[in-house]
């Protein structure tokens, strides 16, 4: 970089803990080495190496890295934001790989599955030798999970699983899927090895965003478990709602990775880049453009490391993800699309990261709750007045 990096204007790195910097700079190192070289081509083919890739993150404990026991590394809300934003720095489709991983499928084992689940899960998941994913989105039932028509009977001693799940983060690469289900007593949660009968996995195709993720369907029909399949301790949708605290944390912190990087690219391409005898870089609206999208990224910044600290604490409430969510990815768009303006025709190519993080952005955007439900989320906790129903 030409002057301050664009995250140190604020000198964000001093609050940082040296352990905290020492496990950001492994997932930048990572990143670097595995991820950067190759991402654009799997952007562009809509492909990713995800069992390889999981097991190099799983080898330098990447995977559940926030969670305790079992394999896994025990690091604090902190190291686990810097981790997921030196990933989506890379690519959000990657980072997705690790939260869906860890803060949904391998959190939710942890959080409310049996000890024999959590023994017989969570080793391999940590290590990368067993990828899993997270099934609560339906076709009908997005923004609206209480809906799900996904069923779960009882049979005997065990359960018989009805329903499809949609937009499945890993699906079609995983062993085993968290599936959460309908059944007399409320919503209930189940570790569905994928090779059950009854289970089918389709791969969505033709994306034109997350392109270097790989996503699914997954129909259930008339899958039978037995009842040591069933996660005990989830009772109610408020079990598989947590799952997603967990997940929108990460994207709070991964969505300023992508705005970084689109950010540095642009401040270096504008100090190379000459028009009128001069750097673009020396007109009064480019530095202004510069300076404000510094100045909202070190905004988020500071956002995430007060939400962490509060993760850490045993503070952090799920409207306070919210209000991370909601701004850090609206304004890590909004970044991404001004840098594209600022390398003009250039910024369209795949020879810069520039379009392939404002196209991610957009499905980061919607998924893991849509900026509208964030916003009631918000407002719900301002007023004590639900706008949902």
């Amino acid at each position: 970089m030409p002057g301050v990096p664009a995250l140190q204007l604020l000198d964000t790195d001093s609050l940082l803990s040296d352990e905290e910097r020492e496990i950001r700079d492994v997932a930048r190192r990572i990143a670097d080495e595995k991820v950067r070289p190759y991402v654009a081509d799997w952007y562009e083919r809509g492909t990713l190496p995800a069992r390889q890739l999981a097991k190099e993150f799983g080898a330098v404990g990447l995977l559940g890295m926030h969670l305790t026991g079992y394999g896994c590394a025990g690091a604090s809300a902190v190291a686990y934001g810097v981790t997921c934003m030196e990933l989506e720095a890379a690519d959000s489709g990657v980072r997705s790989l690790v939260s869906v991983q860890g803060s949904l499928a391998m959190y939710a084992i942890w959080r409310y599955g049996s000890e024999e689940q959590k023994r017989r899960w969570l080793p391999p998941m940590a290590s990368g030798d067993v990828i899993g994913c997270f099934g609560l989105t339906e076709p009908d039932h997005g923004s609206d999970p209480a809906s799900m028509t996904t069923r779960a009977i009882r049979d005997g001693d065990g359960w018989v699983l009805r329903g499809t799940k949609m937009w499945i983060t890993n699906a079609p690469v995983a062993d085993v899927a968290v599936i959460w289900a309908r059944a007399d007593e409320g919503v209930v949660g189940f570790a569905v090895p994928l090779d059950t009968p009854g289970v089918t996995v389709n791969e969505i195709q033709r994306k034109l965003s997350l392109r270097a993720s790989l996503t699914g369907e997954i129909v259930l029909d008339d899958v039978r478990l037995p009842e040591s399949a069933r996660l005990p301790e989830a009772r109610g949708l408020r079990a598989p709602l947590s799952c997603l605290t967990e997940a929108r944390f990460g994207i709070v912190w991964g969505a300023l990775g992508a705005a970084r990087d689109c950010l540095e690219t642009a401040i270096a391409y504008a100090c190379e880049r000459e028009q009128f005898g001069k750097p673009i870089a020396a007109f009064q609206l480019t530095q202004a453009k510069l300076a404000t999208m510094a100045v909202e990224l070190n905004k988020g910044f500071l956002l995430a490391m007060h939400l962490a600290r509060a993760a850490d604490a045993g503070t952090l409430r799920p409207e306070m993800v919210s209000v991370g969510k909601l701004n850090n990815v609206r304004e890590a768009l909004a970044i991404a699309r001004e840098c594209r303006t600022i390398l003009g025709a250039n910024g369209i190519s795949g020879e810069y990261p520039v379009m392939r993080h404002a196209a991610n952005l957009e499905s980061v955007l919607t998924y893991e709750g849509t900026s509208e439900i964030h916003t009631l989320v918000i407002g719900q906790a301002l007023t004590g007045i639900s706008a949902f129903s």
